[in-house]
Parts: structure tokens; sequence; C-alpha cells
């Protein structure tokens, strides 16, 4: 498994993009993303830090995306 790297939300958002997702709506200081074509639902959390690696795992697993396709 590859090692992930450290991600701040900017970048995570960016990355998601590309793949397809889009912005549902934006509650607080949280994201909401959909891709109609997996039908998956993503929350990420928009802060001016970095993400823990936990909590950027858990994003990435539950959006279906291969770890590979992150820098």
């Amino acid at each position: 498994m590859p090692k992930l790297p450290v991600l701040n939300p900017k970048k995570l958002i960016k990355i998601f993009l590309k793949e397809g997702f889009i912005i549902d709506h934006i509650t607080g200081s949280h994201y909401v993303m959909f891709n109609s074509v997996s039908n998956k639902t993503i929350t990420i959390p928009f802060h001016t830090k970095d993400l823990p690696k936990g909590t950027t795992h858990t994003i990435i697993k539950l959006s279906g995306i291969n770890l590979k396709k992150f820098p």
C-alpha cells in the first residue's frame, strides 16, 4: 500500500473534482461532495491545517478511488 502524503483540504478537494466528484453543498466548515457515476458521497472537513492521515485515508476509502491516484 502506498504511503499517503500529508494533504490540506484544498488539494484533496481539487483531486476529487478531477475524479468526477462535484461539490454538493457546504455545511459550516465541511464540504459535501457527490459522484453521480459511483453514487458515493464524501465529506471533507475544510480547515486551515493539514488533514490527519487517518482522516485522509478514511475519506479516500469511502470515495472508492484507488490510492495510487494520490501523489
